[in-house]
């Protein structure tokens, strides 16, 4: 489930990924990029997240870790991962809505 924080960190990393500009809400060029950047700006992120929490529950195994950011990681990356689930999830819907268009 994905909570108001995670919704929020979602929403301004978006931003950043798009180029947009708060000052005036309008998106700036991306420099060579497009849905396909996007894409992988979210799968790196999503991949980034995921080794943090490891990298946390790691060190809290040792003994070097404080448990709230070890669940901090992990909300993280679960955040991440239903992002990338839902862009996938929406692909694949406009994919098939293609694919039962007449021609």
């Amino acid at each position: 489930m994905i909570t108001a924080l995670a919704a929020a960190k979602a929403y301004a990393a978006t931003q950043q990924t798009l180029a947009i500009d708060p000052a005036i809400g309008a998106a700036t060029a991306p420099a060579g990029g497009g849905f396909g950047e996007i894409l992988k700006s979210a799968m790196a992120d999503a991949m980034k997240a995921s080794k943090g929490a490891e990298t946390q529950m790691a060190a809290q195994v040792q003994g070097k870790g404080d448990l709230v950011d070890v669940a901090t990681a992990v909300s993280s990356a679960e955040a991440s991962l239903e992002t990338v689930m839902a862009i996938r999830d929406q692909v694949i819907n406009a994919y098939q809505e293609i694919m039962r268009m007449p021609i």
